[in-house]
């Protein structure tokens, strides 16, 4: 049985949003793999796109792990944990409060585009609140497609004056 790294986000805004990324970190270990490692969780501000007027902070993880899912049964399963915590995909609003939230950011050197799933996700280098967490737990991470290493995603981010949500990490 082959193995495969793969990193997920995680986030959630609304509840117990500690509470809620460690039942979702638990649920993940138990169905879809071995966690290898877990970053620490971040106080997030929220991407405010013009249908949203205001939402709660958010509390972002990323974390790896190794699985001998494919992808569509690691995204079955990923969706399966969110019900389970109570994310309805009905009457989800995006960008929009959530209670988890959980996407695959990579996985291996897949590079997949399908109707229900992209791989590496489309939008992990515009996103702050991933790469800072998926640095401190891989910081020889490179990005599938574009190759750059991870330090320079960020440094990116940050010389094109992208707004900055990563507030503080947080002691687990």
């Amino acid at each position: 049985m082959k193995l495969t790294t793969t990193y997920l986000a995680l986030g959630s805004n609304l509840g117990d949003r500690r509470s809620n990324l460690t039942q979702a970190i638990h649920e993940i270990s138990k169905t879809v793999g071995t966690i290898d490692k877990v970053s620490k969780f971040y106080r997030t501000e929220p991407l405010n796109p013009a249908n949203i007027s205001s939402q709660p902070e958010f509390m972002n993880a990323v974390l790896s792990c190794s699985t001998s899912f494919s992808p569509e049964e690691l995204l079955l399963s990923i969706q399966r944990t969110e019900a389970l915590l109570g994310l309805d995909r009905e009457t989800k609003i995006p960008w929009g409060p959530r209670i988890i939230d959980i996407d695959i950011l990579t996985y291996g050197d897949t590079i997949l585009d399908t109707k229900s799933l992209r791989i590496p996700h489309k939008e992990m280098s515009n996103r702050d609140f991933v790469l800072v967490p998926l640095e401190e737990i891989a910081p020889d991470f490179a990005h599938p497609i574009n190759g750059k290493l991870i330090k320079t995603l960020i440094s990116e981010l940050k010389e094109n004056g992208a707004a900055t949500h990563v507030i503080a990490p947080i002691n687990k």
